[in-house]
């Protein structure tokens, strides 16, 4: 993109939301953040950045289900990045009307906004979720899609718009599909920071499993991969994976954390923090030798080094964290 591209990031109080915003402001964007009204004005993750960056955001309030909002939010940009989602997987065992509202629903309105005003390119967010346990290693992009749970499922449901709005009216949609991101400002219900707050702030780690294997993509590397599918025109209409090709499992994760903390403490697993047996994704593993080809992208940051920036995050930000730690 270049200087003074007008952008808008729906989900842009979030994690990975911010992190966009941020890397937007900095290539000198016009950045307009759609934020989830709420009563307070709490800008979450927003307001965590630097000022000058913050400063230079257009913040709009709105709700991602309400077509009206999402409309005036479109209008006069040229990309959208949508990353508005609920995705908290063990909530959506108790509200799935919730996600199909805002996951599904909500696509589907910045989907017809983007064609009303004729967006010159749509980036949607997608999950490394949809294709629930690996059937095959490494996962491509031409993987069945399984709805694991009622969050993959609102998802698989969004992809499948997309495809539908791309196929039936010719919208520029590029469907990125992120593996397990992770770095600072992650909440704590993510397995990476509840595991480096307790690892950090507690004498006991408690988990559910340490069997799952997933592979995990630093925030900065995800980011600039939304940014390269934006600028791709030979991407329009397809799907990408974004994730590192390394798979490291949940119980490695504790080991790595512990070792780089200098501490030895028990870790117990809990029951009620396990999925239910058939919804549980054993195996995550990408492959990313399209985005390799298409979007010229690779990640840059190693686990172990990514690692290594959230346990000085989260040390130097333990007020953030503290009251998630058993909340997960």
């Amino acid at each position: 993109m270049t200087n003074g591209t007008r952008v808008l990031v729906t989900g842009a109080a979030g994690f990975i939301g911010s992190h966009l915003v941020e890397r937007l402001v900095r290539d000198g964007c016009e950045v307009r953040a759609f934020v989830h009204y709420n009563a307070a004005g709490y800008l979450h993750n927003l307001e965590r950045l630097d000022a000058n960056v913050r400063n230079a955001v257009e913040i709009v309030t709105g709700d991602i289900a309400d077509p009206f909002s999402v409309n005036a939010a479109v209008a006069d940009r040229d990309v959208v990045f949508h990353l508005a989602s609920l995705i908290a997987i063990p909530y959506s065992y108790i509200a799935p009307a919730a996600y199909v509202a805002t996951n599904v629903n909500g696509t589907l309105n910045v989907l017809q906004a983007c064609r009303d005003h004729e967006t010159p390119r749509l980036v949607h967010t997608s999950t490394s979720e949809t294709y629930g346990t690996a059937q095959y290693v490494p996962i491509d992009e031409k993987h069945p899609l399984v709805g694991q749970s009622p969050y993959s499922a609102s998802k698989i449901a969004a992809d499948k718009l997309a495809e539908s709005f791309h196929c039936s009216y010719g919208l520029p949609v590029v469907t990125v599909r992120p593996f397990n991101t992770f770095g600072p400002r992650q909440s704590a219900r993510a397995v990476i920071p509840t595991i480096v707050c307790q690892a950090l702030l507690s004498d006991e780690i408690h988990l559910g499993s340490l069997d799952p294997v997933r592979d995990f993509t630093y925030v900065e590397d995800t980011a600039a991969g939304f940014v390269a599918a934006s600028k791709c025109d030979e991407a329009v209409g397809q799907v990408v994976n974004l994730g590192t090709g390394v798979s490291v499992a949940i119980g490695e994760v504790v080991e790595k954390t512990l070792a780089l903390v200098g501490r030895d403490i028990p870790v117990k697993t809990e029951q009620q923090r396990v999925r239910p047996p058939d919804s549980e994704v054993m195996k995550l593993h990408c492959d990313n030798a399209k985005a390799r080809r298409l979007l010229n992208w690779a990640p840059r940051v190693s686990f172990e080094d990514g690692l290594a920036r959230v346990i000085e995050y989260v040390r130097e930000h333990p007020e953030q964290y503290k009251a998630e730690i058993y909340n997960v």
